[in-house]
């Protein structure tokens, strides 16, 4: 019995994107003091970090998102001609990372810490994004699918053929996460940061297989 013919088939990868404003702020603030033993900038390291996360529960940020890490203590070392590397201090460090959940109020809470750290505080960035992304992302999904179809029926009509049943759908897994769409504004009569939120966007991409007829 003869061999049946392998279906004709077409494959087409389709991407989308979904907007929407994001209720999550994650924040990433680092404290650094440089004293002259360790204990002492253990110490003030310390201190500047409980003043830190202090503000944050009044603010009411609770302990699920607030992660110290980094933690590190290190000599600071110079070199000085005739005497070469000499240790001129030293240097403790830790970073937190804060998720804040109520994002108008996010540069009141940034104005605070800021205050709170002194100039022993870093900001080392922050991104805006979803604390639950499965809405978003399935209006991503949608519009990806809707692209593959879209393009799929154009092959498809150049090939002088139709649109069979679906062979197989895969989603890429690597697809970008949430992409801030914000700005840090500095308002000159307060010389305060300013957080506008914007969009947020998520993206996504699938490719389906086709059967093609005739």
């Amino acid at each position: 019995m003869p061999d049946q013919p392998s279906p004709r088939t077409i494959t087409v990868t389709g991407t989308g994107t979904a907007e929407a404003p994001p209720d999550l702020l994650t924040l990433s603030v680092g404290v650094e003091c440089r004293r002259d033993s360790v204990g002492a900038a253990y110490s003030e390291a310390g201190t500047a970090s409980s003043a830190v996360t202090g503000v944050l529960r009044q603010h009411g940020v609770g302990d699920a998102d607030i992660r110290t890490s980094g933690l590190n203590v290190r000599p600071e070392l110079i070199w000085r001609d005739g005497e070469g590397q000499r240790i001129a201090g030293y240097v403790a460090s830790s970073v937190l990372t804060v998720r804040l959940r109520q994002v108008a109020a996010a540069s009141a809470v940034i104005a605070d810490v800021v205050e709170a750290g002194g100039d022993d505080v870093r900001l080392n960035g922050l991104e805006l994004g979803f604390s639950d992304e499965s809405a978003v992302m399935a209006l991503a999904r949608a519009a990806a699918w809707e692209d593959a179809v879209a393009a799929a029926e154009q092959f498809a009509s150049l090939a002088s053929a139709r649109l069979g049943a679906v062979v197989s759908v895969a989603e890429h897994p690597d697809a970008p996460g949430p992409v801030p769409v914000a700005r840090i504004k500095r308002a000159v009569a307060t010389e305060a940061l300013s957080v506008e939120a914007g969009q947020a966007s998520i993206g996504a991409s699938v490719t389906v297989v086709w059967e093609l007829l005739d």
